[in-house]
């Protein structure tokens, strides 16, 4: 028994040193998840967090390039929730796409994609949402 709590002290310890969250991120509304990532001459941001009985879900895509057009997707258990055209803005190359929406049963597993409509650049954000 002794060596089973010395090796789960042990891993906690590896783990807290290395920076990595057991759980999801808290915010002052409740449960918030983030991923983040980088494609091709792009970065990407996905958060999915509480606010009230939904789920704000914002996806930003920082290409440090003013005036991209990106077809962007984001779905919801494979519900489409938003499509539509985005702009890179000034003064720094990005957009970024809000929305709330429901909270459904169980978990749900948000996914966005844009898509650089001139170069076909593709980034791709995943979350999964427990709240």
């Amino acid at each position: 028994m002794r060596a089973r709590a010395t090796l789960a002290t042990a891993v906690l310890s590896a783990v807290a040193a290395s920076g990595l969250a057991l759980v999801p991120a808290a915010s002052a509304k409740g449960l918030e998840v983030r991923a983040s990532g980088a494609c091709p001459s792009a970065t990407w941001k996905l958060t999915a967090k509480q606010d009230n009985a939904r789920i704000e879900v914002s996806f930003e895509v920082d290409s440090n390039v003013v005036g991209q057009t990106w077809r962007v997707g984001i779905s919801d258990n494979f519900v489409t929730v938003y499509t539509g055209l985005q702009r890179t803005t000034a003064p720094s190359g990005s957009f970024e796409v809000s929305r709330l929406i429901a909270n459904r049963s169980g978990w749900d597993v948000i996914r966005a994609q844009a898509t650089n409509v001139r170069t076909g650049a593709v980034c791709r954000g995943r979350v999964t949402y427990t709240g």
